[in-house]
């Protein structure tokens, strides 16, 4: 038998103005987050009373001082679907998955993006052994990556080998190094930017570095080499993992990752300084160049150390070489 419901009930007394009106009217007035289209269903479904007593005429005319009680079940998001969607898989056994996600594709259900994203082609990959711990939307998920942000991601396929992942990442013994075309050529060449991590106070959107509040956040890098005058070829390792933390840290230190749609400004007048081929390859883009190309982790079963590579995309691959006027 399924669990009941979740509800939420809303308690108003209609007064001398809304003495006469329409039901479903005066209700849509009285609760503000409630449209009338949704009260009316409400009506109809049974879910409003007055003094005890159901009403189920979106028409019926209010008295003054009269009290209702309005039910509304607590909304419940679909479990995702499967779907067939082609996966670059790295490694696989019976316990864990390591994919090589492409840009573009989003890691799990939310607002925007209801289906088409990996959980999606998880489920249809692994059907019912998949690990739930993450919840129903985000069945086997123990990280992600941004929608824009390709390369390796590990899944777990049941719930022994999610707790040992979700261990690993929260004793931040799990290694990941990614690599990112960036503005500039960072200063020194090696070294770590630390910097508490919150959402924008100028925009919710956005994450920020705050000097009070949010989270501890360290990332290490390097320059892997310069590219051109303009940008360089940087490696990062996160020694956390909050959101957005690379391009956050980077932009932050003034050398935001070409491309980046939220945290890259000036990219037109950075583009001005390019030659006509490597211009095109910034335009055509579409996305941050922030590639995860390395995952290293103790395997939940066998206690191996696995590490697995993945070399650049062609977009950024290509964007590298127009850069360096290759």
């Amino acid at each position: 038998m399924a669990a009941p419901e979740s509800e939420i009930t809303h308690t108003v007394t209609a007064g001398e103005a809304e003495a006469g009106g329409r039901l479903d009217r005066v209700l849509a007035g009285l609760v503000s987050n409630l449209s009338r289209t949704r009260i009316k269903a409400l009506i109809v479904e049974g879910r409003v009373s007055a003094d005890g007593e159901t009403i189920m005429d979106p028409s019926y005319r209010v008295k003054p001082g009269q009290t209702f009680a309005i039910i509304v079940p607590e909304s419940r998001p679909a479990a995702p679907e499967p779907q067939p969607i082609d996966l670059d898989i790295v490694f696989e056994d019976k316990d864990v998955l390591v994919i090589d996600k492409p840009a573009g594709l989003v890691v799990h259900p939310a607002p925007g993006n209801p289906d088409r994203t990996l959980v999606n082609a998880l489920i249809a990959h692994c059907g019912e052994t998949l690990s739930g711990i993450g919840g129903v939307r985000r069945p086997g998920i123990v990280h992600r990556l941004d929608k824009d942000t390709s390369g390796l991601m590990v899944v777990a396929k049941n719930d022994a080998a999610h707790a040992s992942l979700a261990a690993q990442f929260a004793g931040r013994s799990i290694t990941r190094a990614y690599r990112a075309v960036v503005w500039g050529v960072p200063s020194p060449r090696r070294g770590e930017i630390a910097g508490n991590i919150a959402r924008s106070p100028r925009n919710r959107k956005k994450m920020a570095v705050v000097r009070r509040g949010g989270k501890a956040a360290l990332t290490r890098y390097r320059v892997l080499k310069p590219l051109g005058s303009a940008a360089s070829l940087i490696e990062c390792q996160l020694a956390t993992g909050r959101t957005h933390q690379i391009r956050v840290h980077l932009a932050w230190k003034g050398h935001p990752i070409v491309g980046d749609p939220t945290y890259s400004r000036n990219t037109r007048a950075r583009s001005r300084s390019l030659g006509p081929g490597a211009a095109r390859a910034v335009a055509a883009l579409g996305r941050q160049a922030l590639h995860a190309h390395l995952i290293g982790f103790t395997h939940p079963v066998t206690a191996e150390r696995l590490e697995f590579e993945s070399a650049l995309p062609p977009d950024i691959n290509k964007l590298q070489k127009e850069l360096e006027g290759v």
